[in-house]
């Protein structure tokens, strides 16, 4: 048997689960993986709570909890190239992360490098990724300023190194809190609340942004969409957070590759020292729900991973 932590329902916290199940078997272009990591994410909450991607397949419960995991392969299901048993990997697992075993799909799946550790590279595969998509999407050109809404997320950090490696300037949107660790990052620090958009423009050099990254949606996202005629460019304005309206507002939902080669980039860029997965709380499985609660109530700072098994 496998432990794993679900959600049996749609709905709040309470319809999360501890349960034991039977160890997957890998079938077509999938491997079986045992978990040492599984990084913790907002989509996870949402998915818990019904807000499903159009064109998803149904659910069917119990689900597993988690979108991203690192871990050793253990079985390797048929058509299956590049990939062995006792392989350390990375990447979206079809079966949910906050468990045990779960299965990886080897078409988003990537080798771990030795110079990560099993928790850093669980924290890769959906918010680095998505910084890195964002940011290829954009392709602003170094000198270029950019406002990341919600900075101090697990998406926000990595967004903020690369657009820094890039010669990018950034400013980000965290909370009064969060000051210090946004400054580490190199970015220019504003706190969210009334009149955001004039003080970014005041926080802003030139008074200027040429984009937005927007990773918090709602009001901030209304108020932030008031800076786009100062880019002068339609599609500038990005989100990971409301892609149902972003474009009534003139931008678009970040576009996700969602490859191995994409994973391999970013794992890259962290073994070189360009970014940095912040993992700044670590919990074991049997206390997943606080892990999701962490990120649920949006103070967690950086990335929030869940270590299982033997690391």
């Amino acid at each position: 048997m496998s432990k794993a932590y679900v959600f049996t329902r749609f709905g709040g916290p309470d319809v999360e689960a501890f349960v034991d199940q039977a160890r997957p078997e890998p079938g077509p272009g999938q491997l079986l993986v045992a978990v040492r990591a599984a990084g913790v994410n907002p989509v996870d909450w949402k998915l818990r709570a019904g807000k499903r991607r159009p064109g998803a397949p149904p659910a069917e419960f119990p689900e597993v909890l988690g979108s991203e995991v690192a871990g050793v392969v253990e079985a390797v299901g048929s058509g299956v190239e590049g990939f062995a048993v006792g392989d350390a990997v990375f990447g979206n697992p079809d079966t949910g992360g906050y468990a045990e075993h779960t299965l990886l799909p080897a078409s988003l799946a990537a080798h771990k490098p030795a110079g990560l550790t099993f928790a850093e590279a669980a924290a890769l595969p959906v918010a680095v990724a998505t910084a890195y998509d964002g940011l290829q999407q954009l392709n602003l050109p170094a000198g270029a300023t950019l406002l990341i809404t919600g900075v101090g997320g697990g998406v926000g950090v990595a967004a903020a190194q690369l657009a820094r490696h890039r010669g990018i300037q950034v400013v980000g949107t965290a909370s009064a809190g969060k000051k210090d660790f946004v400054e580490s990052l190199g970015a220019v620090h504003v706190p969210p609340g009334p009149d955001l958009a004039d003080r970014v423009r005041a926080a802003a050099p030139g008074g200027q942004v040429d984009a937005v990254f927007d990773l918090v949606g709602g009001d901030d996202l209304v108020a932030v969409a008031a800076l786009l005629p100062l880019a002068g460019r339609e599609g500038k304005l990005i989100t990971a957070a409301a892609k149902e309206t972003v474009g009534e507002l003139g931008g678009a939902a970040v576009a996700r590759a969602r490859t191995s080669e994409v994973l391999d980039a970013v794992a890259r860029l962290a073994v070189e020292g360009v970014l940095r997965p912040q993992v700044t709380a670590t919990y074991p499985l049997d206390r997943a729900d606080e892990a999701l609660r962490a990120v649920e109530g949006g103070h967690a700072r950086g990335k929030v991973v869940i270590e299982v098994g033997a690391g």
